[in-house]
């Protein structure tokens, strides 16, 4: 497509109508559950229809324009269409993170006020449906059931996914409704990480979101004949909005992952030659590292692209070299931003895409405020992907979007000659050591370069002699061992002395949230 369309209704209809026998969705996750011989597999026009019916469904329960819908359920064929009838009947999406425990959600939930709450039965071992139903949360809501045991049943009050399709009987009102909707409106209100503070809802119109999904897919050349392995959780940018929405607008055929291991994801990219694979750095190092790699024709692979925390740069050169990836790309963004603020493109050099963000996005703009001797400021981002505010927090907004419309990423970076992006930290991640900044993300590049370590994340820890020190976390490759003596010697050699940490710390998995960071609270 060469322009976005305004809504997310408006989009799904062009796809529906550009190719409509052609495979958007392909899902059978859920085979032995369900006693499938075969997935899940809807055409674009299929997909309409089945959203059409489920905003009517919305609409016949109550659903009025404005009103919001939640979804606390893992990546399966239903998150699509619950979503985007979300947004068919008008409403705004609320999705939640299936990592939450039922306090989390229920805070969420009562937050954004969701009149509606689709969620799973059991799931890796949490039945997020019946803690739901025991919370006084549900009160006053409709709860929809996505029953993953297949019997169909549900404990009442909540309504089973089939049953509540039935009510939606009215199209025309679904139609109506998705006509009715702006480019203005408040297209979804996704929660920040919150791996520094309390997560704040981030309010985003339809044509905001829109903007950085096609940006997005307009820059990986995503088309019809791609296949695109969805394993980021839906309920996060990198799911939804790098995720969905992209392959709505370019006609991709999603293949939905709920539980990502490295031997499924290596399956399914051979079953299906997947072409698109996005993920987290961690999810790129389990694949590289994984015994069984050989075994998988992984051939059909063009495009990854990977960011959501700082990339080593010898992950890019192993993904280019093991795996034969035509194309890899890092990119920058935040929740705020709708996920997008720089990319690397494929013209790039190896050099530009391991060691940058890219430029920004077309729409963005960005610029350092407030820079020290050596270039390196906090990162502002403005455009068309700046999200329109917090959700009831006026204060908030003002403090991160300023009167000219900069959006305060709290991120710390430099922007070379040729306008790339290079983050070298949180500014709530940086500490003070004898008297000068330390940024770990450039500690951390150092220590990822040693010979058997997987993963690396330094923070500063109380000094009574230099104010902090580093310390520094590592995890090894399989049938590696990682020698902290080692592992100092060498960060000496590359690093003046206030950047090398005082310890190490070898570690075998690390703390993390759902979209792949390192929580580095937990760490210390």
């Amino acid at each position: 497509m060469d322009a976005p369309a305004p809504t997310t209704p408006q989009a799904l209809q062009r796809t529906a109508a550009t190719w409509p026998d052609r495979t958007a969705v392909i899902d059978g996750q859920w085979d032995a559950a369900l006693d499938r011989t075969e997935p899940i597999t809807l055409t674009w026009r299929q997909l309409l229809g089945e959203v059409r019916v489920f905003a009517a469904a919305l609409i016949a329960a109550g659903i009025e324009p404005g009103d919001r819908v939640a979804i606390w359920a893992p990546n399966s064929y239903h998150w699509p269409i619950a979503a985007l009838g979300t947004h068919y009947a008008g409403a705004a999406l609320v999705p939640l993170n299936t990592r939450y425990t039922i306090s989390e959600a229920a805070e969420i939930i009562d937050r954004a006020d969701a009149r509606v709450v689709v969620t799973v039965d059991d799931f890796v071992g949490t039945n997020r449906l019946a803690d739901l139903l025991g919370h006084p949360v549900r009160a006053g809501r409709t709860v929809i059931g996505i029953g993953l045991d297949g019997s169909g049943t549900m404990p009442t009050p909540a309504i089973p996914w089939a049953e509540f399709l039935t009510s939606g009987t009215e199209l025309g009102a679904a139609d109506a409704a998705a006509a009715a909707v702006k480019p203005t409106d408040i297209a979804d209100i996704l929660f920040t990480s919150g791996t520094t503070g309390a997560p704040k809802g981030v309010l985003a119109e339809h044509r905001q979101t829109l903007a950085g999904a096609h940006a997005w897919g307009a820059n990986g050349q995503l088309n019809p004949n791609d296949r695109y392995l969805q394993a980021n959780p839906y309920f996060h940018t990198f799911g939804y909005k790098a995720g969905i929405l992209p392959s709505i607008l370019f006609g991709v055929t999603m293949v939905p992952l709920a539980v990502f291991t490295p031997d499924t994801a290596m399956q399914m990219i051979a079953e299906h030659r997947i072409t698109v694979f996005p993920g987290a750095p961690t999810v790129f190092q389990t694949i590289l590292d994984s015994p069984q790699r050989s075994g998988y024709d992984l051939s059909s692979l063009r495009l990854v692209v990977t960011g959501a925390t700082v990339v080593p740069v010898v992950l890019i050169e192993r993904l280019q070299s093991d795996l034969g990836v035509d194309t890899v790309l890092t990119a920058y963004g935040q929740t705020e931003t709708s996920g997008f603020i720089t990319t690397c493109t494929g013209d790039d050099d190896a050099v530009t895409v391991a060691t940058t963000c890219g430029r920004p996005y077309p729409g963005m703009a960005i610029k350092l405020g407030n820079p020290d001797e050596y270039g390196a400021g906090e990162v502002l981002a403005r455009g068309a992907m700046v999200m329109r505010g917090y959700l009831n927090d006026p204060a908030a907004t003002a403090k991160t979007i300023d009167d000219d419309g900069w959006l305060h990423t709290g991120d710390v970076g430099t922007i070379d000659a040729n306008g790339n992006l290079r983050i070298t930290d949180r500014l709530k991640d940086m500490y003070i050591c004898g008297g000068f900044n330390v940024y770990p993300a450039e500690v951390e590049q150092v220590l990822a370069r040693l010979t058997g370590v997987a993963e690396v994340a330094v923070v500063g820890v109380p000094d009574d002699r230099l104010g902090e020190v580093g310390r520094a976390f590592v995890t090894a490759r399989p049938g590696a061992h990682i020698d902290p003596d080692a592992l100092l010697a060498h960060a000496r050699n590359y690093l003046a002395n206030f950047k090398v940490p005082r310890s190490v710390i070898v570690i075998d998995e690390f703390p993390r949230n759902a979209s792949g960071k390192i929580l580095k609270r937990e760490l210390g």
